[in-house]
């Protein structure tokens, strides 16, 4: 079968788009879904996302890992899809769509895009981490010297450990840079090594500050090793609510693959 794919990418958490609103995908196929990720032998991504058809929203968000099965939320791969949906002239600068973790609504101007993420009620706080699920499960560890944090090696040790022998976690690594700016290194399951940048993870890592007392402001900075984000939300009294990742997401390039 060939077909017809787009590469999006935000903050170098890159994605392979197709448009299965005529569901030509065979979406059981995690052998092919696998090699349209492989960045030697296929395109290249982080996952695999599928636009379709919705009854009640815009459209609906179907998200793969790399390792070709179907996952969790993708923080940046909602806000690619928005772009991808505004290329198709199914939206114009406002959407609400369909995930698997529920509704979304996002905003987009030029290839800046708003996306609403779920509220978050439970942060578990332990001596060493916190934990958290922003649509994706999150592990949240402080940490000195972040460029210097074997992530693929720590974060796989941490992720098939016996904290999360359960079905496994994102490992994210965090360091203060000040009152409102975090650096955050993201390694994440079913790709099994470290992301540029992970959309839930940041999400994660900014309410996890704000609960821990790293921050007292409302809106904060995150930089990733594939550039800039910012999250923002409001505290509630059951947790956190009005949460927002804001960032850029962009087209790279457009072809035909047969799989």
């Amino acid at each position: 079968m060939t077909y017809t794919f787009y590469k999006y990418q935000g903050t170098g958490n890159d994605f392979v788009f197709i448009d299965n609103r005529q569901n030509v995908f065979n979406k059981k196929d995690a052998k092919c879904i696998a090699f349209l990720c492989d960045r030697r032998f296929g395109i290249g991504a982080d996952g695999l996302i599928l636009l379709e058809e919705d009854d009640t929203t815009d459209f609906k968000m179907v998200y793969f890992n790399a390792d070709g099965n179907e996952s969790s939320m993708c923080g940046n791969g909602g806000r690619c899809i928005v772009a991808f949906a505004k290329y198709l002239e199914i939206i114009d600068e406002k959407t609400t769509f369909n995930a698997i973790d529920g509704i979304h609504h996002a905003t987009i101007v030029d290839d800046f895009v708003k996306l609403q993420m779920q509220d978050v009620e439970v942060i578990e706080e332990y001596e060493t981490h916190l934990f958290l699920n922003t649509g994706s499960p999150h592990h949240v560890e402080i940490t000195e010297n972040l460029k210097k944090v074997d992530v693929r090696g720590e974060g796989s040790k941490i992720r098939y450990g016996k904290l999360y022998d359960d079905g496994g976690s994102n490992i994210n690594f965090v360091e203060k840079i000040d009152e409102e700016t975090f650096a955050v290194r993201t390694y994440e399951r079913g790709v099994e090594d470290e992301t540029f940048s992970c959309g839930t993870g940041v999400t994660a890592v900014a309410l996890a500050m704000h609960h821990k007392g790293e921050t007292t402001k409302r809106e904060v900075a995150l930089s990733t090793e594939g550039g800039a984000l910012k999250v923002s939300f409001d505290e509630t009294e059951k947790g956190y609510g009005n949460i927002w990742l804001q960032g850029p997401a962009t087209q790279v390039f457009k072809g035909e693959v047969k799989c």
